[in-house]
């Protein structure tokens, strides 16, 4: 995805982008109605007062005002809950909850097309037609507020709990894994050997990166003649020190300022291109329900559904999964290592779930079940199915609990038993 498509997709998920698209076409309704009149063929035979009209916009505006500080209320509560009961990781998926956006936006455009209304009626800027093609309005209103509010009300039940909060995030991790099975290398080529002579680039900002443009840096190297080789990965901490890319040939200041520009580097790590930041938040979420001040097993049960799940995905994944980047010059990326996937998504549930028998039969389960769909994945996973064992056997008390995690573990991996 070039860089300001995914900027425009990320801006088109922010809260204000809706509330304010909504807003303005409130505003717009509004004074289309009083504008439009002159110009109609014909001209109504009801009779609607205006203090009517009026009365029913001062209703709205002022039920519309409480219904969307409820809103914002019930939403900001919902994001203090995930973080709390889940991971402060799924904050940025609860903020671009689609459902819960739609609702504040329908509401504070309701309230804005009754504010805007009632000073058209009270500056007589509507006349005898405006008047019912407002009231028309109105009542478009009333109902899709009267539909959005009943949807809001079946969503808020569930928004913020903890099974919504996996659902969420395990949505996002599998687009990223999606995304990551379909172009392991996002587009380019797969990493070799950095030449001798290259030079090294690196940026001023210090963060994570979150969005790197293949395209735009395939682009400068047909331009340039040379390959290009990145050194980093979304998800990677950078600072100043870090190089970026390492250029085969010479550049000058504008094309190192071209290449620096095709990093995105924020403050907080995204879904969106970095596989490994949805297992981490699985994760954590399963690392916090099972820890001793918490003790539930089943929430880190459910996530251990959702992390083979996830992983799952991988099934999907080309056997020539180098990339499209064709043509003389070459964009070389590395790509997550599939042990580093699995120390993100196994290794806090296996330090802290290691005492539950519950939870390690899961895990044996959910490894043994990727051992069996993902051929490619198989050495890495035989030695985490190993290495939970060794664990189980250290940390689990309970003689009984052991023998049959034995047992399962026997029936499930009889190779390395």
């Amino acid at each position: 995805m070039k860089r300001w498509t995914w900027i425009l997709h990320r801006i088109a998920r922010q809260i204000w982008f809706r509330a304010g698209v909504i807003s303005l076409l409130s505003v717009a309704l509004a004074i289309l109605a009083g504008i439009i009149t002159p110009y109609l063929p014909y001209t109504f035979d009801v009779d609607i007062g205006q203090r009517s009209v009026g009365t029913i916009l001062q209703i709205m505006a002022s039920s519309m005002l409480a219904v969307t500080t409820f809103s914002l209320t019930a939403m900001v509560s919902a994001y203090s809950s995930a973080t709390q009961l889940a991971t402060p990781r799924a904050t940025q998926l609860m903020v671009s909850d689609p459902t819960s956006q739609n609702a504040l936006s329908t509401f504070l455009g309701a309230f804005v097309f009754s504010m805007v209304g009632i000073v058209g009626l009270n500056t007589s800027a509507y006349g005898h037609d405006g008047r019912i093609i407002l009231f028309a309005a109105t009542v478009v209103i009333i109902m899709l507020v009267v539909g959005t509010l009943l949807r809001w009300i079946g969503h808020i039940t569930a928004f913020g709990r903890m099974a919504d909060v996996i659902d969420r995030v395990e949505e996002a991790a599998t687009r990223a894994m999606t995304g990551f099975a379909a172009a392991p290398h996002l587009g380019g080529r797969a990493a070799i050997a950095v030449p001798p002579g290259a030079v090294a680039i690196a940026g001023s900002q210090t963060g994570y990166v979150t969005h790197i443009d293949v395209a735009a840096l395939r682009a400068i190297a047909e331009r340039n003649k040379f390959g290009i080789h990145v050194g980093v990965l979304p998800g990677t901490m950078v600072h100043p020190m870090r190089d970026l890319v390492h250029v085969e040939g010479p550049v000058d200041d504008a094309v190192r300022a071209a290449l620096i520009r095709s990093f995105t580097i924020e403050r907080h790590r995204s879904f969106d291109q970095d596989p490994r930041l949805g297992l981490i938040a699985l994760s954590e979420i399963a690392s916090r329900a099972l820890a001793p001040a918490t003790n539930d097993p089943g929430t880190g049960i459910e996530v251990l559904n959702a992390l083979l799940r996830v992983f799952l995905t991988l099934r999907s994944q080309p056997t020539n999964a180098s990339g499209e980047n064709t043509g003389r010059h070459r964009v070389y990326l590395g790509r997550p290592s599939l042990d580093d996937m699995l120390t993100d998504a196994f290794g806090p549930i296996l330090r802290e779930g290691g005492k539950e028998v519950e939870v390690s039969l899961r895990l044996t389960n959910t490894l043994a079940a990727m051992h069996a769909n993902l051929p490619l994945m198989r050495r890495p996973i035989e030695s985490w199915a190993a290495r939970h064992a060794q664990r189980v056997g250290e940390t689990m008390e309970d003689a009984d609990d052991i023998v049959v995690f034995e047992q399962t573990y026997r029936q499930l991996w009889p190779a390395i038993a």
